[in-house]
C-alpha cells in the first residue's frame, strides 16, 4: 500500500492524530506546513521515514484529494478551511431565579 492510499484509508485516525499536536475543527484553517510535519509525524511513529520533500509531495496530493471530496475548501495557497469535523451544538442555558 503507498503512502497516499494509507492516508485516504485511515483518513479519521490521521485527523485524530493530527488533533493532539494542532488545532483542528470545523472551518478552522490547515496550512500545508501543518499537514506536512503532521504526515511525517504518522509515518515516523509506523516507523516510516520520510524526506521532506516526499512529505510535502504526499501532503499537496492529500490536500487534493481532500479539496475534491469537498472535506476542504482552498482559501489560499497553501492553506484550507476545514469541512468535515460537526458542528458543535450548544442548547440553551436555563438560569433559576430563587
Amino acid at each position: 500500500m503507498n503512502y497516499l492510499n494509507e492516508l485516504k484509508s485511515n483518513k479519521e485516525i490521521f485527523f485524530n492524530f493530527m488533533k493532539e499536536k494542532f488545532p483542528i475543527f470545523f472551518n478552522s484553517n490547515i496550512f500545508l506546513r501543518d499537514l506536512l510535519y503532521a504526515i511525517k509525524s504518522y509515518f515516523e511513529r509506523k516507523d516510516k521515514v520520510l524526506s521532506y520533500s516526499q512529505s510535502e509531495k504526499l501532503a499537496l496530493e492529500f490536500a487534493e484529494y481532500l479539496e475534491k471530496s469537498n472535506e476542504i475548501k482552498k482559501v489560499g495557497n497553501n492553506a484550507w478551511k476545514v469541512n468535515f469535523f460537526a458542528k458543535r451544538v450548544v442548547s440553551k442555558v436555563e438560569t433559576i431565579v430563587n
